[in-house]
């Protein structure tokens, strides 16, 4: 008889730094009977600040507390073993914002699935945090759904310093601002992207190139039957299927270190006209569609006229 998959143990994920609001946000969750209902639930804690949880002020005591100091101990083993021991059936993960989001992953044993992540800041250390630590920022800003900016006076703080931070990183994540009082106001700021998407012809211009990739990977149906022309970076592998090419460019998300090739699968019929990274302008219209080189949806551009050009005087986008 076939074994039966175990399900999924889903993980409720809390970044941010030191201070940010994370432990007092998780000790009004679990004191909510709609959220602590009686399931035993994990609490992993991967730092202490100066806030201590009242476990007395629970909805249910079906709450298990774990402190993991070092990140050598955040393992897959270790984490599995921890959750056996308790019984808990969903973990509520307080992460450590010096660890990364990658190490995250790659150490949560496979049955794990992160179900929701919010990012906590206190918006008084938050601009210094961006200017002095910026990947770390991304890294957060990246994973989570929702980010609250904690202790935002807004006599002295402009929400759009803040807004184009986050911005910058996820045009999808919601952003929160809890002012001292506890009152709380959500962004409302609009973003119009710098490329009108309504146009017979959408025209994205080199320095507006990473905004573009962003929005069609977020967003892909809205670009749909859409025509559009821009100049990217024409790559062609032996692996790819017949007349298929990668056209993208190189994206700087935040540091030097974080710089990664990111293209659109195109169809072309004289695809192997193409020397590989040869620049070009290409007019196509966008198919989201299935495919083999996305291993799902994605857009397909389907070709229909091709320049050689030069590099763009910036060859490496960015956000800003």
């Amino acid at each position: 008889m076939p074994m039966t998959p175990p399900e999924d143990i889903p993980v409720y994920l809390f970044v941010g730094f030191l201070e940010g609001g994370k432990t007092k946000f998780i000790q009004e969750t679990l004191e909510d009977k709609r959220f602590n209902n009686g399931e035993k639930t994990l609490l992993l804690l991967c730092e202490e600040g100066e806030e201590e949880y009242d476990s007395s002020r629970f909805a249910s005591k079906n709450v298990f507390q774990h402190v993991i100091d070092e990140q050598e101990d955040f393992n897959e083993d270790n984490l599995r073993k921890i959750l056996n021991n308790c019984g808990a059936t969903r973990v509520v993960l307080e992460y450590n914002g010096m660890w990364t989001i990658n190490d995250l992953f790659e150490n949560l044993p496979v049955e794990w699935a992160v179900y929701q992540a919010m990012c906590f800041v206190d918006s008084n250390t938050f601009l210094n945090y961006n200017a002095n630590m910026r990947s770390l920022v991304v890294d957060k800003l990246n994973v989570s759904e929702l980010v609250v900016f904690n202790r935002f006076d807004q006599s002295k703080m402009n929400q759009l310093d803040f807004h184009q931070i986050v911005r910058g990183v996820s045009r999808r994540i919601q952003i929160a601002y809890e002012s001292i009082t506890g009152d709380v106001a959500y962004d409302d700021i609009q973003d119009p992207l710098p490329f009108d998407i309504n146009a017979d012809e959408i025209v994205i211009n080199d320095e507006d190139f990473a905004l573009f990739y962003r929005d069609i990977m977020e967003e892909p149906e809205k670009y749909d039957k859409k025509r559009i022309t821009f100049r990217a970076s024409a790559v062609r592998d032996k692996k790819f299927p017949h007349a298929t090419f990668a056209a993208g460019r190189h994206i700087m998300t935040c540091c030097v270190e974080d710089i990664q090739f990111c293209w659109l699968v195109c169809e072309w019929e004289k695809a192997s006209l193409f020397d590989t990274r040869q620049w070009i302008r290409l007019t196509a219209e966008i198919s989201i569609q299935r495919h083999k080189l996305y291993k799902g949806k994605g857009p397909v551009l389907r070709i229909q006229s091709v320049v050689l050009t030069n590099a763009p005087e910036q060859e490496v986008a960015t956000f800003y």
